[in-house]
């Protein structure tokens, strides 16, 4: 898993930990293992996993890095409970079936404010999580902001917060795709090619540098110790540049 993804799921235990009472058996109490009483559906737990699926959904895919982030999270909320496993799939559950409509997207979001209404920190970093599940594809599109702006209200999220909360994953996001820009411009000067050649040409490239540069060859040649361990440190650039270019591109 990428330690972006790594950093994300972390993410929902700064929420999960705050303002629960230990009375209140519809809330997420992480202190000690809880059994659950009543509707799945109208718990903390069930209600976050149906806002994941509203949001996930919004714009009609859910990529890898995505699935990676939710099933992460339906292993850390169902562990909460007694019975983990049972709950980890009616999570799963209760998420497939919010994925098939947006008709219910602000009852649930009011649900949830009903529980958390004594604590907004906890309901900032919800929508904290949500933005997250939104922007980790690297692309927010108008449909996952209009939802994430659709939940905000409901939960009485102020509007500064949740614009500053869109800026700061905005200029995160950039500054990736700006380091990833730079990154394979590197690649490309690494194997002496201009971007934009066919990825056959690539390849050829590539396999001729390995060549030129594997140490058991040099080696054989009876190549001075210098110079092979210059080519080993050579040929492992070489190696990364491949893997960047080929990434990109197939």
């Amino acid at each position: 898993m990428s330690w972006t993804v790594i950093f994300i799921v972390g993410v929902i235990f700064y929420f999960l930990t705050r303002g629960y009472r230990d009375v209140d058996y519809q809330h997420i109490n992480i202190n000690k293992k809880q059994n659950l009483k009543g509707d799945l559906a109208d718990h903390e737990a069930g209600l976050l996993v149906a806002l994941m699926a509203k949001v996930a959904k919004a714009d009609g895919k859910v990529c890898e890095l995505e699935a990676q982030m939710l099933g992460n999270t339906f292993t850390d909320i169902s562990r909460v409970f007694e019975n983990s496993n049972e709950i980890r799939e009616e999570l799963k559950k209760i998420y497939k079936k919010e994925m098939q409509s947006f008709e219910n997207t602000l009852e649930i979001a009011q649900k949830y404010l009903n529980l958390t209404r004594r604590d907004y920190r906890k309901r900032l970093g919800v929508m904290e999580y949500l933005l997250n599940l939104a922007f980790i594809d690297g692309d927010f599109t108008n449909e996952e902001l209009m939802i994430c702006e659709d939940i905000s209200n409901t939960l009485e999220i102020k509007q500064s917060d949740f614009k500053a909360l869109i800026s700061r994953f905005e200029q995160f996001y950039a500054q990736r795709e700006a380091q990833k820009g730079m990154d394979l411009e590197k690649a490309y000067d690494t194997l002496g090619l201009k971007k934009g050649v066919d990825f056959s040409i690539v390849k050829k490239e590539y396999r001729k540098l390995v060549r030129k540069n594997h140490p058991d060859i040099l080696m054989g040649q009876g190549k001075e110790q210098s110079i092979i361990d210059e080519a080993t440190r050579r040929l492992q650039e070489i190696n990364e540049a491949y893997e960047i270019i080929k990434k990109d591109l197939v």
